[in-house]
């Protein structure tokens, strides 16, 4: 009989007791986080309330505006074909009539080639990518793919699942803790898999808000194809300089262009309507 080794399990079933109790609350958390988007009627869990969202971007935009070199003032032209193509996707579809507030920025950054959305409807442009677009349609598919992220959610949704990650990869570690560390290689090893879940959602995430930017561009009046373009300018700007693709946060834009062109396929297999226009060159 050996009963030097009693204390040893008895600790490891309290590690392993312990471990399953966060990850049940972790669990627990998480599907009590389940919600309605009040825009699409989607059941999503997310960790913030749409007002939560809303506060969280206004109080963040100054500093994201900060390290991206600032805003381009109001009365540049520029600035203000941001503002005027970002409100008239906003009026024609039914981000009209969510509780965010939509606001649209040009940043004075020249070199970053960049579009993003904060919650609650801060949305920037990058001068760097502002530039290379050739007309008001492919500016007003940019920003409506933003404003797709906003409406559904989508930064809402990565912490309720970056919350539920984080426990469950505390919880395996506190699990397989012991003298020899296999508690932390278990922790690490848990991480790298939320990682991977997290990239694949941003994936199906960009694609999501690349169907609804078409149909804002759409709505608004402008001609859908010209997100190819768009697509063309990312594709370019990230040559030579990307990792595979199951590792990215986003699709390569060749992988976008075949879903948009695919897009275009179904719903006007006749081509685009003539009253769909580019909407003509952008302020320079």
């Amino acid at each position: 009989m050996s009963y030097g080794n009693q204390p040893r399990r008895r600790g490891f079933r309290v590690q392993i007791l312990i471990g399953l109790a966060i990850a049940g609350f972790a669990l627990v958390r998480y599907f009590a986080s389940l919600d309605v988007n009040p825009v699409t009627g989607e059941r999503q869990f997310v960790a913030m309330s749409p007002q939560q969202e809303l506060a969280l971007g206004q109080q963040s935009a100054p500093e994201m505006a900060r390290e991206m070199g600032g805003v381009v003032p109001p009365n540049d032209p520029r600035a203000a074909m941001v503002r005027q193509v970002g409100r008239k996707l906003v009026e024609s579809s039914k981000a009209k009539d969510s509780p965010w507030q939509f606001q649209f920025h040009l940043l004075a950054d020249p070199k970053t080639i960049n579009a993003f959305a904060l919650p609650g409807g801060q949305i920037f442009i990058t001068m760097g990518l502002y530039s290379r677009l050739e007309n008001e349609a492919q500016l007003a598919g940019v920003l409506g793919h933003e404003i797709g992220h906003v409406i559904n959610r989508h930064s809402a949704e990565h912490m309720a699942k970056g919350q539920l990650g984080q426990m469950l990869a505390t919880a395996a570690g506190v699990a397989a803790s012991d003298e020899n560390s296999s508690g932390r290689n278990a922790q690490m090893a848990a991480m790298v898999v939320n990682q991977m879940l997290q990239m694949k959602y941003s994936r199906g995430d960009e694609s999501e808000s690349d169907a609804y930017g078409l149909v804002a561009m759409v709505d608004a009046g402008y001609d859908p194809s010209q997100m190819l373009g768009v697509m063309r300018i990312l594709a370019e700007a990230s040559q030579g300089n990307r990792q595979p693709e199951f590792l990215a946060s986003h699709p390569h834009p060749e992988s976008r262009i075949q879903q948009i062109e695919a897009w275009l396929k179904k719903n006007y297999p006749q081509g685009v309507p003539s009253n769909l226009t580019d909407g003509g060159s952008l302020n320079t």
